[in-house]
């Protein structure tokens, strides 16, 4: 057969997309240079995701076929967002790139060679509901005894196998580090996840943690399929590279081993998820790893003023592990960002509504505006302040305050020690309870029902019950009689609740129970300005009306609120997004740095992960950034905090301080619906509120 040769003027591709013009310099040298291994620090909103994309877009047009690149997220919708700009780049799908979630492209992997690490053909995957179906039923098989003492959730097991696959540890050292309480139950533990373990691959089924470890374990043992992939992928990118674990590096690692060009973006000072078993070490020994590393920086900041950036500059220079980098802004210089000292959380409260609202009237829409804290119970106050004012919100990460379970719970135990007949409140508490069905908790309501007084209740025998039940029903009247002797106080009823079996149930029930048991002592705080119970309960439970008194106020604001909802988010789920103007509340010593992750971390390595997580906070907002706390905390007995060192350690000219005072002199007028009701008008600090 002959062969035609088309001439091409000169031996470069005719390139679609004109880079230069494109991308500025740092990311063209990423694009333009990437092969061999790269680490690629990309500062807080340098353009990450575009010279990503921009890199792949390069190698497809330089003649790289798609199923030659693998493209490596940690999120479905980053995978889809990149794929999507790729396609309008260079005019066409590139279907068969690999791209996607570590757990996509692995499952991909097993799927064609799975059988070479013990799973069959037609395996299935457990989503998390199904993995802790199984993990009961594995409870239940080994006859572990639940009832003696609590033992832990198919959530909280599955949190522990999790970290311990994950981090590389074993299960004892997983307890001792997350969990020092389950030490006890150690080897039943151990028993219940080999068990887990098993019946998982008799099921051949395999659950998220399954997908990374079994697709490392192939390319670690079976050398023919690590140079099948390896061959295949010339080019691999991983996206957030500072979030991966010591799994994921592994995988990464043997996938490049044929070709070698393997480029990872990522910021060191955006490695917070140690919790999850991320390390941090992945990508401060990447150049170490891999000899002959290119470092590139991408340090153009398109996202802050200077004045937020300088600030950012400053806070993240502490840390000592770490890439030193200097983001650039390439916005127009504004205000200072503003370190605001208030006297109490109610008044830290009452400043950040007031701002908010403030703002809104300057025309920054509400869903411009975030309000960001270390820990969930930090909120509270704020809550309460945003919905008396007719603030609208959006909760991310969780549910809003009051609508969590444990407060709930918490609150449940009140009730029923004020309203012996509170159907309601007492199906709640006593589902809650070891040995407790749904039909022993109907039985025992109707002999509570029957009873005269609360204290009758209370001495109330289990006669009658079963053992298991029984012996959660005294377990229960033992808190139910403490909580009783604690009125009238709310304060002191709601620690009680905190410090009985309660906070055993929550140890075993959730992965997250030192968050819940904060809450707890949150509201136990905030109930500390009331007299009584009854007092206290009400205004809980007209929060909806508070809410509802807020919709009317919004009708006098300047312009129409179909803007959205203020934010309200933890750092930890802010990480990725940006707003016009963004407050971080409650920056007080031990609540920010958190004083639990001080301890659980290694030699320092704590608080440097407590300051990157400051330097995300920061880096999230564009124009506006206010650092808040208060000197006071607690609505009753106050205590004094001293504010964060994380706040001491700024340079003083890169703020301007603010202290709030409060003033009477101009209280607002009471304006009135059409039907005649008041509506509430915003004032200086202080608000006129009625219902």
């Amino acid at each position: 057969m002959k062969t035609y040769v088309l001439k091409k003027s000169g031996d470069a591709p005719e390139f679609r997309i004109d880079y230069a013009a494109e991308l500025n310099e740092e990311q063209l040298a990423v694009v333009m240079n990437g092969d061999g291994p790269c680490l690629v620090l990309a500062g807080a909103g340098s353009g990450k995701t575009r010279t990503i994309v921009y890199r792949v877009a390069y190698l497809l047009e330089k003649g790289v076929l798609p199923e030659q690149i693998l493209l490596l997220t940690f999120t479905n919708k980053a995978a889809r967002e990149m794929r999507e700009r790729v396609a309008s780049l260079i005019g066409a799908e590139p279907s068969r790139l690999w791209g996607g979630t570590f757990h996509h492209v692995c499952h991909r992997i097993l799927r064609e060679r799975g059988n070479r690490v013990g799973l069959r053909e037609g395996f299935t995957i457990l989503d998390s509901e199904d993995a802790k179906d199984l993990m009961k039923a594995c409870v239940r098989e080994l006859g572990v005894d639940t009832k003696a003492k609590r033992f832990p959730s198919p959530a909280v097991l599955l949190s522990l196998a999790s970290f311990s696959f994950n981090a590389g540890l074993s299960i004892p050292e997983t307890i001792e580090a997350k969990h020092p309480a389950f030490r006890d139950h150690a080897s039943s533990i151990e028993d219940v996840v080999a068990r887990y373990m098993a019946k998982k691959r008799a099921s051949n089924a395999v659950d998220f943690d399954d997908l990374l470890l079994l697709t490392a374990k192939l390319l670690r043992e079976d050398d023919d399929s690590r140079k099948r992939y390896a061959e295949q992928f010339r080019y691999i990118l991983v996206d957030e590279y500072q979030d991966t674990n010591r799994i994921q590096a592994e995988i990464v690692c043997r996938l490049a081993t044929v070709h070698n060009n393997v480029v990872v973006v990522g910021d060191d000072a955006q490695s917070i998820y140690s919790f999850r078993g991320a390390d941090i070490r992945n990508i401060l020994a990447f150049p170490k790893l891999f000899s002959n590393t290119k470092t590139f920086r991408l340090e153009t900041n398109y996202r802050s003023t200077p004045e937020i950036l300088d600030l950012a500059n400053d806070v993240i220079s502490k840390n000592t592990e770490q890439f030193p980098k200097e983001l650039k802004s390439m916005k127009a210089s504004f205000a200072k960002p503003s370190v605001v000292n208030a006297v109490s959380g109610a008044q830290e409260a009452e400043f950040v509504a007031q701002r908010i609202l403030e703002l809104h009237d300057e025309g920054t829409p509400f869903d411009e505006i975030a309000v960001l804290f270390r820990a969930t119970f930090h909120s509270q106050a704020l809550e309460f302040e945003l919905m008396k004012r007719g603030i609208p919100y959006d909760y991310r990460g969780g549910m809003k305050f009051f609508d969590r379970a444990h407060i709930k719970d918490a609150l449940a135990f009140l009730r029923i020690a004020t309203n012996k007949d509170d159907e309601v409140a007492w199906m709640r508490i006593l589902s809650l309870q070891v040995g407790i069905g749904p039909a022993t908790a109907v039985r025992l309501f109707e002999r509570v029902r029957a009873l005269s007084t609360l204290d009758d209740v209370a001495d109330d025998a289990a006669i009658g019950l079963p053992s298991r039940a029984a012996a959660g029903w005294k377990a229960f009247l033992k808190t139910f009689g403490d909580v009783l002797d604690a009125r009238p106080s709310p304060s002191n009823m709601l620690r009680t609740v905190a410090d009985s079996e309660y906070k055993i149930y929550l140890e075993n029930e959730y992965p997250d129970y030192r968050d819940r048991l904060e809450d707890l002592e949150q509201i136990a705080g905030f109930a500390e300005q009331y007299p009584d119970v009854e007092s206290f309960l009400a205004d809980a439970a007209l929060r909806d009306d508070i809410a509802a008194a807020g919709k009317n106020a919004r009708i006098l604001l300047p312009t129409d609120t179909e803007d959205g909802k203020v934010v309200l988010s933890t750092i930890h789920q802010a990480k990725g997004l940006e707003w016009d103007a963004v407050f971080v509340i409650h920056m007080t010593q031990g609540a920010f740095p958190n004083k639990r992750a001080l301890v659980e971390g290694d030699a320092g390595s704590g608080l440097e992960e407590e300051r990157r997580l400051f330097y995300v906070a920061v880096t999230r907002a564009r124009r506006d950034l206010w650092l808040t706390y208060p000197i006071t905390t607690g609505y009753g007995d106050f205590s004094f905090e001293p504010k964060s060192e994380f706040l001491q350690e700024i340079s003083p000219r890169l703020v301007e301080e603010i202290r709030i005072e409060e003033s009477y002199d101009d209280l607002p007028t009471i304006s009135y619906d059409e039907n005649g009701d008041p509506i509430q008008r915003k004032g200086l600090l202080k608000d006129i509120d009625e219902y």
